[in-house]
């Protein structure tokens, strides 16, 4: 398979690690430690038109390639992680699933808000309901006109300023993952109870809470897709999130190298740079290997994408993939570091404890495994 990146894809990675270099980096730590980036950040990123990447120009998007994105989103990962996940969620989730499966109605009413800056959550995970997509226990009531919601969403990423939930509800329980459905529910909505900040090990910067729904309101109008349809939408949508987490998981992986490579360089042990000992050597020749082969992985899927072929089990693969790798090098990273890589004080320790969610949400690392073996094996 031959692709390459173009000099708009190139120029849009860079003007987005510029970005990130400027605003992000220099309050990484803070926002890791106050649980949460301010609002405000994100009303800047969506001047600049990172909200609405892949939208089309028509609903006020940039109209970019997924593989354009996924540049981007690298830089904004690697600076903060938890920012990044925020336009991952908006973009490859909330976007995608009300251009690709939602009426005009919904197109008009929501795509040109979120391309400036309306954010949205994707709500799929319940208590008892993760990789199990199919044993959500929220439920949509038709009652003619509208659907009442209730039922509690949990890890609810941008929970906390959402302007609009993507909500999967059971509406039939006699048919399983058949009588899921999709609806785009209005944050403003009343019987919405958002929850607090959950405390977290890592992402930090990422705004995740309980959402309740207590005999919400929603117009018929609102439901996504056909009703019946959302496990598959799910599923669908999901494909897109883990090529975002993928690069979420290169991002945190390649800054965790471009600080060791800097330490090893400084660091003195022995009368010498450390860099100049074999151990460390070939830790850092390890770790750009691996960050390069989760590259070429994840940029097939983007490609496979952006050409309108099959691209599930090439998703599946780089997620596996790279989020391992991402686990693997900043592992290394903080060996390298030695005592310093534990203190909040050097980035690695932030890496070390971001990076650990990508083998768990848009589905864990053993959901990837059963998904390309059940590929490979399929008639």
């Amino acid at each position: 398979m031959d692709f390459h990146l173009s000099e708009d894809d190139l120029m849009i990675k860079e003007t987005a690690r510029e970005f990130a270099e400027k605003r992000l980096i220099p309050n990484a730590l803070h926002y890791d430690e106050e649980d949460g980036a301010p609002r405000e950040l994100f009303d800047e990123i969506a001047k600049l038109g990172y909200m609405g990447m892949m939208l089309p120009e028509q609903y006020g998007g940039l109209g970019l390639s997924v593989v354009s994105f996924c540049g981007a989103l690298e830089e904004f990962c690697a600076a903060s992680a938890g920012v990044g996940i925020t336009l991952s969620v908006q973009n490859s989730l909330c976007n995608e699933i009300i251009h690709k499966f939602g009426s005009d109605f919904l197109k008009d009413k929501y795509l040109a808000k979120m391309a400036i800056g309306m954010i949205g959550s994707y709500c799929v995970t319940e208590p008892n309901a993760g990789t199990d997509v199919a044993a959500i226990a929220t439920q949509a009531a038709d009652k003619g006109d509208h659907y009442l919601i209730n039922g509690t969403k949990t890890f609810v990423t941008n929970g906390g300023f959402a302007g609009i939930f993507i909500v999967f509800a059971a509406t039939d329980t006699s048919v399983g993952n058949k009588g899921i459905s999709c609806f785009a529910v209005d944050a403003a909505t009343p019987g919405i109870s958002v929850g607090a900040k959950e405390k977290k090990c890592g992402m930090r910067a990422s705004d995740t809470r309980e959402i309740s729904f207590i005999d919400v309101k929603v117009p018929k109008e609102n439901l996504i897709g056909e009703l019946g349809a959302g496990f598959k939408m799910a599923l669908t949508i999901l494909n897109s999130g883990r090529i975002g987490v993928s690069f979420q998981a290169i991002g945190i992986a390649r800054a965790a190298l471009e600080e060791s490579i800097k330490y090893s360089k400084v660091r003195k042990q022995f009368k010498q740079p450390i860099a100049n000992f074999q151990a460390i050597q070939f830790k850092l020749a390890e770790m750009a290997t691996m960050i390069d082969a989760g590259k070429l992985l994840a940029y097939r899927a983007a490609t496979l994408k952006d050409e309108g072929k099959p691209f599930m089990r090439e998703a599946s693969m780089a997620k596996l993939f790279c989020s391992q790798m991402a686990n693997k090098v900043v592992n290394e990273a903080v060996q390298i570091h030695g005592g310093y890589g534990y203190m909040k004080e050097y980035p690695v320790e932030r890496y070390f404890r971001d990076a650990r969610v990508t083998e768990l949400y848009e589905g864990t690392t053993e959901a990837q495994k059963i998904t390309i073996a059940r590929d490979l094996l399929k008639d």
